[in-house]
């Protein structure tokens, strides 16, 4: 459904006389999401996530790289021919709140996407809306509220709705529940859970809660600064982590005592600058296994397992030990 290839996205933030100054937020990632399919994306914030997300569906610029959709190759599609696009894929944003004007009731809202895209007009077009709050999980009491008469989780849910207005094939979900009471994650999660079900959906999930990947996604991929470094089905990842940077988030999760997996050296520092990435592996000045290698070479991908990539010189040495 959706093919990242060597995909590239820098941003020149130079300020007039003092030379030139790029942030790399995305190095040359590959990505394959099969259609059905709910793979995670997570990382620390600064790691580039949100980023991929919005590029996938042309919303910043590339600097390299292709972006596949369905097949079709959509990295230079002119802003005037992206409508079709819009149809095929939708995003849900991080923050709900500033994702709905203020200005538009929910009605307004949800039927945007379909006054710009169908022919849908009147009653027709009300009777649509109501069939998307529905699916949410909102009655059609809510029509002619405004954004700041509803909850967190409802305007969260029109959202969604709105997303799923054209019945696109994908979905980028860009942390969706961070914003969130936990009581409400979970109907959140739930939902979205039964929508993949019900409507055949494939999700490019971004997030920093592996408990909600866990429990929602079947593949995860791990970024760290503008890179992927290690992806496989989600169990596996999450049992044998193979990357120094994968186990030490998931050391970083709490777990119940009786559960607590094997501990790894907790994380030290912060995530270096994406306007002067380390050289060699990006990790290395963070990593406590790191040797001279790491810092003058950067690794490749390598398949230590059947669908379990990483991209770590001593990945092997780190699990045996």
């Amino acid at each position: 459904m959706l093919e990242l290839r060597n995909l590239s996205v820098h941003f020149d933030v130079s300020k007039r006389g003092k030379g030139k100054t790029i942030v790399r937020a995305v190095n040359g990632i590959n990505l394959n999401i099969g259609r059905g399919e709910a793979v995670a994306l997570v990382g620390e914030s600064g790691s580039g996530k949100s980023t991929v997300g919005k590029a996938a569906l042309r919303l910043v610029d590339t600097t390299d790289g292709h972006i596949l959709l369905d097949g079709v190759d959509i990295t230079h599609l002119e802003r005037g021919r992206q409508m079709p696009l819009r149809r095929k894929a939708q995003m849900v944003f991080q923050d709900p709140h500033s994702a709905l004007n203020p200005r538009m009731n929910i009605l307004r809202s949800v039927a945007e996407p379909l006054i710009l895209h169908t022919a849908l007009r009147g009653q027709a077009l009300t009777r649509r809306v109501i069939e998307l709050l529905e699916i949410v999980g909102l009655q059609a009491q809510f029509l002619y509220r405004y954004q700041h008469e509803l909850s967190g989780g409802q305007k969260q849910r029109v959202c969604i709705a709105r997303a799923i207005a054209l019945n696109p094939d994908l979905l980028v979900l860009d942390e969706p529940t961070s914003a969130l009471d936990v009581s409400v994650q979970a109907q959140i999660l739930e939902f979205l859970k039964t929508l993949q079900s019900d409507l055949g959906l494939t999700f490019l999930f971004i997030s920093h809660n592996l408990a909600v990947v866990r429990y929602l996604c079947s593949r995860v991929a791990v970024m760290y600064l503008g890179r992927i470094v290690e992806e496989g089905a989600t169990e596996t990842v999450f049992t044998t982590p193979k990357h120094p940077y994968t186990q030490a988030l998931l050391s970083a999760v709490p777990w119940p005592e009786a559960t607590q997996p094997k501990g790894h050296a907790p994380l030290v520092g912060d995530i270096p600058s994406p306007v002067n990435p380390p050289s060699g592996c990006s990790f290395h000045t963070r990593c406590p296994f790191a040797r001279e290698r790491c810092r003058a070479e950067a690794p490749t991908w390598r398949a230590l397992a059947p669908d379990h990539l990483v991209a770590c010189h001593f990945a092997e040495d780190l699990a045996a030990s």
